[in-house]
Formats: structure tokens, sequence, C-alpha cells
């Protein structure tokens, strides 16, 4: 078996999920795992597929002639680290949005070489004070003998300074 991650992009209409389900079914490939979201009139994402050596060149080219539908690219997949435990925790987040929140957090958590698996963010209208709320919720793992209290302290300082309300979950 061969593992494929497949990014696709296009615009946003129904039967896009459907062709690309076709394509992948029709070359012998099984779909894993996936992401997708409609964002700022855009269908995004990423496909996980395991299919038989024989057939990937085949399921490749289907996906990527999918012209007109979607941008298919196509990627040898792997297996993910294996260096050591982590543990999994929840990060979630919320304030007043302004630039920069990302980046800040997730130097923040690289600096205790903890990754994140899985980031969905959203902004929305502030329901009283007027502006935008930022939220955001990340799944992250924390590897073995990390102090999660300096993780938390870390994250929690630039909560501080960014006005964001912040709760961990999983520990």
């Amino acid at each position: 078996m061969r593992n494929l991650v497949l990014s696709v992009i296009g615009d946003d209409r129904p039967g896009l999920v459907s062709a690309l389900a076709d394509a992948v079914a029709g070359n012998g490939g099984n779909w894993e795992r996936s992401q997708l979201a409609q964002l700022a009139g855009k269908f995004a994402g990423i496909v996980a597929v395991a299919v038989p050596a024989e057939h990937a060149d085949g399921l490749i080219a289907a996906v990527t002639g999918l012209d007109g539908l979607l941008e298919v690219a196509v990627h040898a997949g792997g297996e993910p680290p294996r260096d050591g435990k982590r543990t999994a925790l929840t990060i979630d987040v919320l304030g007043n949005d302004r630039p920069g929140i990302v980046q800040e957090l997730s130097t923040a958590l690289s600096l205790h070489d903890v990754s994140i698996e899985k980031l969905t963010t959203r902004t929305r209208e502030a329901p009283m004070a007027g502006g935008m709320l930022f939220e955001a919720t990340l799944d992250v793992l924390v590897p073995s003998g990390t102090d999660l209290a300096a993780v938390r302290a870390d994250v929690e300082r630039i909560a501080a300074e960014l006005l964001v309300d912040l709760e961990f979950g999983g520990e």
C-alpha cells in the first residue's frame, strides 16, 4: 500500500467531495482521514488516502485530472515521528482579534517542543462590545517530561498581553 496526502482547493460548490471521493474509490483507494472546509468562498482541505501500489499512478492521474473542479497536489505520505511519549492537550483561546495571535501562540508552544496536531480558528463579531473576537482551538502534543506549568505560564503571558481568555483541557 502507498500512503498519499492530497491537498485540495477549488471554488466552493456542490459535488466537490463526491468528485474527489469517486476518483479515490474508482482507483482502489481508501479515504482514511481528512480536514475539509469552506473558507472565504473556497473549498480547501487535506485528505490522507491509502492505495495499492499498482493503482497509485491511476489514482494520482484521476485526482489531478479534476481540472475545473479542484486543484489537487499529491504528496507522499509517511509515518508520524515516534520520538517518545507525548501527552495530548487542548488549548482554547478567545479574545479580541488582532494580527499576530497565531504567530505568538505557536512560537510559545514551539519553544517547549509542543507539536500542534490540529488548529481551528475563526473570527466573529463581539456581541456587546463591538469589534471582532478571535477564537482558536489547538490540539497539541506535549513531550514527556515537559513542565506543563511552564507551557501554561508562557501561553498565559501571551494571552494576558493579547487580552485573550485561555482554557487548557486534558491536563
